[in-house]
């Protein structure tokens, strides 16, 4: 017997996604304007499992998240329809995924949000391991993509009450706490995110917060949406991740394992955005920054294309944090730099291999590594300082800056110098 969700866009209801035998297929309705995606372009002709899974399997938990969800909701791990039918009424991006005749809150309507005291808060990030997304509960329906802990919240206008969204109504911040086994994760990613802020990258805001629990703090992230509308508190803005756009399945994100390189990315870029030259200066600019902060898992659901009511646009970067100060962790990138997937092994010809396969100048990709490159360090030690100063401090804060300082100078001294040629000889 086949069950079908209504899928609503930006407040409209533009298709069904259906799921017969275990397998799912997605039909726009008659009268839908607008794609769900660039995988999905608008027709009158189903899509099958193959097509359909993507993008909305691609708005999932994954990993160990996604099977403590299902095991919380008892159902199998394997089916997407199922997850989606108890997470989809808040997602990534503007799509909302309902029982056929009930349509979601009005565009309009005033958010529904359960504001949490100090000891609800605490309690939700207790639970998060256990419990994420809040499976379950009444009136919630959360879902965010990726592998690690976090949690779709309201905060206040005040910029101080932390609450969960009810019934469909949009969040306007993710709550990141510590991830576990990775020591001082959260002031990690909050250092990398303000040091991109101090290169002047489109970054999303990212701050750190304090909680206490008897005598000791707990330290989480609040992460602003960039796909959410700030000029109207909460109201979505669609959005996608490049795997979703591409039709890749989140099990194959990493290029080693079929997903999106950096020559297929910034094709992408190129095909969904007009003018494109901005993006694509943005994209390099990324991936620049990830290497030389040692970055290494910014694969194809770390990048995502925005849609705004003036166009489609790079989002702002996000999920930004040295891995590389991890011994337990790889040291192999999400995507290769020419054909390298280890930074140390990159070469001025390799990044010059990766500007020919994506279409760039060789000539002004290696003069925007270099001056990034001579430049980051200082950058660094001055955000690091900063921190310090506003008592956000961690040991984890100086190794990221020696790594930088490390990638920074070895990226100069292959970018800078004669290259040798074939026989072995320096050539200018």
């Amino acid at each position: 017997m086949a069950r079908h969700l209504d899928v609503w866009l930006l407040g409209a209801r533009i298709g069904v996604l259906s799921q017969l035998d275990g397998r799912l297929s997605f039909a726009y309705a008659p009268d839908a304007t607008t794609p769900l995606s660039q995988s999905l372009p608008i027709r009158s002709e189903p899509f099958d499992d193959r097509a359909t899974r993507p993008f909305f399997a691609g708005l999932l938990p994954e990993g160990g998240k996604r099977k403590q969800i299902a095991k919380t909701l008892q159902v199998s791990t394997q089916n997407d329809y199922a997850l989606l039918d108890s997470l989809g009424g808040e997602c990534a991006g503007a799509v909302t995924l309902l029982e056929p005749g009930h349509p979601p809150q009005a565009l309009d309507a005033p958010r529904e949000v359960r504001w949490l005291d100090h000891a609800q808060l605490l309690q939700v990030l207790d639970e998060m391991p256990l419990r994420p997304m809040r499976a379950g509960e009444d009136g919630l329906r959360l879902s965010l993509a990726g592998a690690q802990d976090k949690l779709p919240v309201v905060l206040d206008t005040d910029g101080i009450r932390i609450g969960l969204p009810l019934n469909g109504s949009p969040s306007t911040h993710i709550l990141k706490p510590t991830i576990a086994g990775i020591d001082g994760s959260v002031f990690n990613e909050a250092f990398c995110m303000a040091l991109a802020v101090a290169l002047k990258l489109d970054v999303a805001g990212t701050h750190i917060q304090t909680i206490t629990d008897g005598d000791q703090l707990s330290h989480y992230l609040l992460v602003q949406r960039y796909d959410r509308q700030s000029d109207l508190p909460g109201q979505r803005l669609h959005q996608e991740d490049f795997c979703q756009a591409l039709g890749i399945v989140s099990e194959h994100k990493y290029e080693n394992e079929g997903g999106p390189g950096l020559a297929q990315s910034f094709a992408l870029l190129r095909s969904a955005t007009r003018p494109s030259a901005p993006h694509t200066l943005k994209l390099l600019d990324y991936v620049v920054f990830n290497a030389l902060i040692g970055n290494h898992d910014a694969h194809g659901k770390n990048f995502s294309l925005l849609y705004t009511p003036a166009g489609t646009v790079l989002t702002p970067l996000y999920d930004a944090l040295c891995t590389a100060v991890y011994p337990t962790l790889t040291e192999k990138m999400a995507m290769k730099i020419g054909s390298k997937y280890k930074f140390s092994e990159v070469q001025a010809r390799h990044w010059e291999q990766f500007a020919t396969e994506a279409n760039l100048s060789p000539a002004q990709v290696k003069k925007r590594i270099l001056d990034i490159a001579r430049r980051l360090p200082d950058l660094a030690r001055s955000t690091g300082a900063r921190f310090q100063s506003r008592g956000n401090d961690h040991p984890i804060i100086d190794q990221i800056v020696t790594q930088i300082e490390q990638r920074c100078a070895l990226t100069v001294r292959r970018l800078a110098a004669p290259q040798a040629d074939g026989a072995g000889q320096e050539r200018a």
